[in-house]
This record gives C-alpha cells, structure tokens and sequence, in this order.
C-alpha cells in the first residue's frame, strides 16, 4: 500500500512565505513540537464534541468512531515522540565527558 505524500501541495508552499534555513532550524524544532500538540489537542476536543453530540441524538456513529481514532492515532504518535525524546535524553546522559 503506498504511503501518502507528506510534501505541501504547490498551493500551500505558495501561500507559506520563504524563511531563512537558520530561522527554520532556530524555531523549526519548536514550531513542530507545538503544532503536534495544538492537533493533538484538537483532534481530542472533536472526538470530545462528537461524543457529546451522539449522546444528544446529533451525531452519526460512524462519525464518533473516526474522530475517536483520530484522536487515538494522534496520541499514540505524540507517546512516540515522547518516549523516542526521553530515550535520547537518557542516551546523551549516559555519555562520559
């Protein structure tokens, strides 16, 4: 099964203005980590409202049960990410000096 691309489409590099590869490394890291987390966040507060709103009769099963998976994947990534950051720390601690 090919995985999908993950390069912007020509329209979105079009619309992102052109930054230095010193400000991209300098808030790169940053910028990225925040972004995870602001998704990770929204994707739980959908699966929140769609939760909330199959209770009240408003919402589609199938649409609970994709935004509850969403919200899973994306916290399974971000506890990825976590234990890959704490595993390197833990390796740069172990190095003599």
């Amino acid at each position: 099964m090919p995985m999908p691309s993950l390069r912007a489409s020509p329209r979105a590099r079009a619309a992102s203005p052109r930054r230095s590869a010193t400000a991209l490394r300098a808030t790169g890291r940053t910028a990225v980590l925040k972004q995870a987390l602001n998704d990770v966040a929204a994707a739980g507060r959908k699966s929140d409202a769609e939760v909330g709103a199959l209770a009240n009769g408003r919402a589609n099963v199938v649409d609970v049960v994709t935004a509850v998976a969403e919200a899973e994947t994306a916290v399974s990534a971000l506890v990825a990410v976590r234990d890959s950051v704490i595993q390197s720390y833990q390796e740069v601690m172990r190095m003599t000096i």
